[in-house]
């Protein structure tokens, strides 16, 4: 098996269709993909437990319906108790040297989604004096990457002010100045137009948004939504800059995601890099498509 990145105690352990187990240090994250019964998920806890060194095993159960489930019962989706070992509030994990704030018990978003781990990476390589916006930010993982990697500044976009402040805390983790400035709250489409207005322009734009979203202004569907957003993503780029963009939509194949993207950029772009979930510990094909595209400095 080809060895993780250097400095980094998370991964996933388990990648299956019925469940699969992320390791983020001392705890293991096991996400349920069909009911099974209390006592077949303790006895899967404690082979989770056996598995690898843990203090804690949490179950987060993610049906087709768990989306809807948890905002009605989400102790039920993601118990905030583990379901085998000792609670643990927060623990911090490494990422090729990066430190991730995890929070095991906040629903069935932890923190980190290590799918990206290989996405990060890119951006950390390739964001040297580059102005770098984050959209659909979450904890800010692309934006503590791109500074990581030398970047003159990153914004980060998301709709949740709690989660921008957990990504303001990965950036003093690393030792990184958390300007509030930088940590903008609100629809990413009403963000994308105040920035184009302002004059504002960016070397690196990232764009990973979820599969779908509804806010008082925009309904998103990453099945059909990436031109438009690709084509206002557009307007804040720099002349000659980087758009990278992120699906996770299983319906929405790498060539599908392309054409999308290519749609909303005119055509105009030419192709750098391309992947999905890393080989080392993600089954693959990966649900994770990754694309990489440069604008041109001028337009023709």
């Amino acid at each position: 098996m080809t060895p993780l990145p250097p400095g980094t105690d998370t991964f996933r352990l388990i990648d299956g269709a019925e469940h699969t187990v992320d390791v983020f240090g001392p705890v293991a994250i096991l996400s349920l993909y069909r009911d099974l019964s209390p006592e077949e998920e303790l006895a899967l806890a404690g082979q989770v437990a056996a598995s690898a060194p843990v203090r804690a095993v949490y179950v987060k159960r993610r049906p087709r319906q768990a989306l809807r489930e948890a905002s009605q019962s989400g102790e039920r989706v993601a118990p905030a108790t583990p379901l085998w070992g000792e609670s643990v509030e927060t623990v911090e994990v490494s990422e090729g040297g990066v430190r991730f704030e995890i929070r095991p018990a906040n629903g069935l978003s932890v923190g980190l989604y290590l799918d990206a781990r290989d996405a990060r990476a890119w951006v950390r390589a390739h964001a040297r004096g580059l102005t770098v916006l984050n959209l659909f930010a979450y904890t800010c993982g692309f934006g503590v990457s791109a500074l990581l990697g030398g970047a003159a500044r990153a914004v980060n976009v998301d709709l949740s002010r709690k989660v921008l402040d957990w990504g303001a805390r990965n950036l003093t983790l690393n030792g990184l100045a958390a300007d509030p400035h930088d940590f903008l709250a609100g629809d990413c489409f009403v963000w994308l137009r105040r920035l184009q207005k302002k004059g504002e322009r960016f070397g690196l734009v990232v764009v990973d948004p979820p599969s779908f979203s509804n806010t008082p202004g925009h309904r998103f569907r990453a099945q059909t939504g990436y031109p438009a957003l690709v084509a206002a993503a557009r307007e804040v780029l720099a002349p000659g800059g980087t758009l990278l963009v992120c699906s996770n939509l299983e319906g929405l194949d790498a060539a599908q995601l392309e054409r999308q993207v290519l749609l909303g950029l005119n055509g105009e772009a030419q192709k750098l890099a391309g992947f999905g979930a890393s080989p080392i510990d993600f089954a693959q094909p990966s649900a994770l498509k990754v694309i990489a595209l440069k604008i041109p400095a001028a337009l023709p």
